[in-house]
């Protein structure tokens, strides 16, 4: 027996404009037998999320049977149109957002207009956050906004794990290694400026120290401690050429060094000249 259909729909209560990332609405739906939308256009972005029954969507090339744990991304300017099964119809939320930061939202999870829809199986945690954003803007604070823009990152978060799970396939030894080596680089990278060690990272990234630092060596002919400091050495060169009002010791500490002597000798190490002659010489040339 089919469920009795319900529509609730709730808009952002804050006054806006959509310029880098806006949720415009959000509802939830449960759909009586063969309800369809379309074939119609929209000019925002639109992200359903099936919690029961199913339902054909289309749009573009794709076409497809959707159930419970599917989302489907609707682009704007594209055609689309879906309809809910005559025996088990769908129910499903909804999200409405628009800006210029939407279309790499998008991307970047895997719901590009070729690849419109992400499976998510027995994960609640999409819906959950449609909810969420639903919840948000029925309260009708002050924060309405910025509260259903979070759940929406957080959404499109999840997204992207499902996507990574539904192409990711077991990596190959030579794979698994540059996989490996572009995790530390990019840790070492943000990090630099922390005191960062080589046994918290190992920790963080779930892999023995020893291990790692090995590994890490055969592809780069650097250890990590070494690429940690030639990376800290050339942000502080860059800081003496661009930033001639911070001191020494000033740029030593922004980039990650406690003790300014040992980073002034390990300048010298590398480039073969104090900082303070190096930055003497970058000013003569400007000159």
């Amino acid at each position: 027996m089919n469920k009795p259909a319900t529509y609730r729909v709730v808009s952002n209560p804050v006054s806006f404009s959509a310029q880098q990332l806006t949720v415009l609405f959000a509802g939830e739906s449960q759909t009586g037998p063969l309800h369809h939308i379309g074939p119609k256009v929209v000019d925002y972005y639109l992200l359903h999320h099936v919690t029961s029954g199913k339902g054909i969507f289309r749009t573009g090339d794709f076409e497809g049977e959707l159930t419970a744990g599917d989302s489907f991304m609707i682009h704007p300017g594209q055609l689309f149109h879906y309809v809910s099964d005559e025996e088990d119809p769908w129910h499903y939320h909804w999200v409405a957002f628009a800006g210029s930061h939407s279309e790499s939202l998008i991307t970047e999870a895997g719901l590009g207009p070729a690849h419109p829809v992400v499976h998510s199986g027995t994960n609640e945690s999409p819906g959950n956050y449609c909810q969420a954003i639903y919840e948000a803007f029925r309260e009708r604070r002050s924060s309405a906004s910025l509260a259903a823009t979070g759940h929406l990152h957080l959404l499109f978060a999840n997204l992207h794990e499902a996507t990574v799970e539904e192409t990711t396939s077991p990596l190959r030894p030579d794979s698994h290694s540059q996989e490996l080596v572009r995790q530390v680089v990019g840790y070492l990278s943000t990090q630099y400026a922390e005191p960062v060690t080589i046994e918290g990272m190992a920790e963080t990234l779930g892999y023995n120290r020893a291990y790692l630092s090995r590994l890490f060596k055969q592809n780069t002919s650097l250890s990590p401690i070494t690429f940690l400091t030639k990376l800290r050495i050339d942000h502080g060169r860059r800081l003496l050429r661009e930033r001639p009002e911070l001191t020494i010791e000033q740029i030593a500490s922004s980039v990650g060094f406690q003790d300014a002597l040992y980073f002034s000798k390990q300048f010298r190490r590398w480039y073969n000249q104090s900082p303070t002659d190096y930055r003497v010489t970058v000013e003569r040339a400007s000159k």
